[in-house]
């Protein structure tokens, strides 16, 4: 169950205030990716309009136009990825954005519409991971905390198929496109997937009964807000974070689209914490 602090109109009135002049008037752009994320950021966006901050949520189909439309000054901010996921982005394009707040932890976990546990899971089965290099080596990672397989050592965060040093059960490791992965448990023994994703797809009493849950508190997974770097300290985002973060509403929102299996996380703004890109608040 997720806890909000009922302060958080007290802490939007109070940042509305510090909003300067030539920010007041212009919509906050926040880009999100369809689904569950989106439902938490529209009751957010509400709350804003409450308090005067005017908020234009926009949705991309894809995990990287919305970097792309962050980094050219298209958006304000976007919401959709964890740390893991915007260092490989960092690296691989050179983008000066950052975290800038946490967001909410949604777990993983391994799932079978075929098989009511991971010991009935038979040898040479197909098993389904995320078929890009962040997602996919969290999906390592669970499987082997499952004891299904054996990484490289010290690989962690970096982890990918080509790692996997032991396979007692051979199974047949299938890359699959993070969103379809839904989609693939109807064909494959076993998958890796978001509580979130199932609910979305009309399939809650499956979301809530994963063979195996990731850790609660692996916040280098922790879905972000995260801006341009030079705009780090724009009061509108500030206003818009504290309210996601403290209100009820959107804690309900959560509690709903992801069955119970996410937790919201409130830090104070700008801890030291955030000083590095590469470094998880």
């Amino acid at each position: 169950m997720l806890f909000a602090r009922l302060s958080f109109r007290l802490l939007s009135a109070v940042a509305a205030l510090g909003l300067a002049g030539s920010l007041s008037a212009a919509p906050l752009k926040i880009g999100v990716t369809p689904g569950s994320l989106a439902d938490s950021v529209a009751v957010a966006a509400e709350e804003a309009k409450q308090v005067g901050l005017e908020v234009q949520v926009i949705e991309f189909t894809d995990w990287t136009t919305p970097n792309t439309a962050l980094a050219s000054g298209d958006l304000d901010l976007n919401y959709f990825q964890h740390q893991a996921f915007l260092d490989h982005a960092v690296t691989e394009r050179g983008y000066t954005i950052a975290s800038v707040a946490y967001g909410l932890l949604p777990n993983i976990g391994l799932y079978s519409k075929k098989y009511a546990s991971l010991d009935a899971v038979p040898d040479g089965a197909s098993v389904g991971v995320a078929n890009d290099p962040v997602n996919q080596a969290r999906g390592l990672l669970l499987l082997q905390a499952a004891g299904l397989i054996q990484l490289k050592d010290g690989v962690g965060a970096q982890a990918s198929i080509n790692d996997v040093t032991g396979n007692p059960k051979k199974l047949q490791i299938v890359e699959v496109e993070g969103p379809q992965l839904v989609r693939a448990a109807d064909d494959l023994a076993l998958v890796q997937g978001y509580p979130a994703h199932f609910v979305n797809a009309g399939q809650a009493e499956l979301a809530s009964n994963a063979l195996q849950y990731s850790t609660v508190d692996d916040l280098y997974y922790a879905i972000r807000f995260v801006s341009r770097s030079s705009h780090r300290d724009d009061s509108r985002i500030r206003q818009f974070v504290d309210i996601y973060q403290n209100s009820p509403a959107v804690a309900a929102q959560i509690d709903k689209s992801f069955a119970g299996d996410a937790k919201l996380y409130s830090l104070p703004w700008r801890s030291a914490k955030y000083a590095s890109i590469t470094q998880a608040p």
